[in-house]
């Protein structure tokens, strides 16, 4: 986890995963928290413990991590989603609620933090196979410090690769 943009990611990761926590404790003592309800009870509190598993795996630079935490979410905030803009485009009897609004957006970042996290472990993968280090690809990747051994040089190596 050397990344900048993925101490920020898993941090996003971990304060979603505390939201939805307190959502679900919420819905079972019987409130709401200001109208976010879960949209399956026991699947949120197995999600819950999916995304644990997928946070580990997150920070261990894992993708099967980012893509089991891609399609948990999909599946479940993903048809939340395609309701909740049904319900917004055709309103069956009157204005549309607040809290349907407040869980669309919701499900829409229970969606988008995934594909940033999954964007940002494929984007990194070719860093991670072939690091660069300035303090000595001058020397190792130039061609031009090579040295011509003959017969008559040393064969101490030189070079440590």
């Amino acid at each position: 986890m050397k990344n900048f943009s993925t101490i920020l990611l898993v941090m996003f990761v971990a304060m979603f995963w505390v939201f939805r926590l307190i959502v679900a404790f919420m819905y079972e003592i019987g409130r709401d928290l200001g109208g976010i309800v879960p949209y399956n009870q026991q699947m949120e509190i197995i999600l819950l413990f999916v995304v644990l598993l997928c946070m580990i795996l997150i920070v261990k630079r894992k993708i099967v991590g980012a893509l089991l935490y891609l399609v948990a979410y999909g599946m479940y905030f993903g048809t939340n989603l395609v309701s909740t803009f049904e319900n917004m485009a055709n309103p069956g009897e009157g204005l549309v609620d607040i809290t349907i609004y407040l869980n669309g957006f919701i499900a829409l970042l229970g969606i988008a933090l995934p594909i940033a996290v999954l964007l940002d472990l494929l984007l990194d993968k070719n860093r991670k196979a072939h690091p660069k280090d300035k303090k000595t690809d001058w020397f190792y990747k130039n061609e031009k410090f090579d040295r011509k051994l003959d017969e008559r040089a040393d064969k101490n190596n030189y070079r440590t690769l």
